[in-house]
């Protein structure tokens, strides 16, 4: 019996709010973790950056988009 990993979805509310920066970040963070699907909603008020896949570190996301003067925490409602 084949086992089958878990998908964990993690939503950060950022201050990004130009496309640019959003593509360097998820360019910049796609290059540390491939195995990740990163993507950001902008439109939306918390400037939401969404990062899916199975093992996901939290920390090392936002010490890296915090390197990159981004402004990042983790989304708690």
């Amino acid at each position: 019996m084949k086992e089958t990993l878990q998908t964990t979805v993690e939503i950060f509310k950022t201050d990004v709010t130009d496309p640019t920066v959003a593509d360097s970040c998820i360019l910049t963070l796609s290059r540390r973790f491939p195995r990740l699907r990163i993507n950001f909603d902008l439109e939306d008020r918390d400037r939401i950056l969404r990062v899916e896949g199975h093992t996901i570190n939290i920390r090392e996301i936002v010490k890296i988009l915090n390197a990159l003067c981004v402004d990042c925490t983790l989304y708690v409602e």
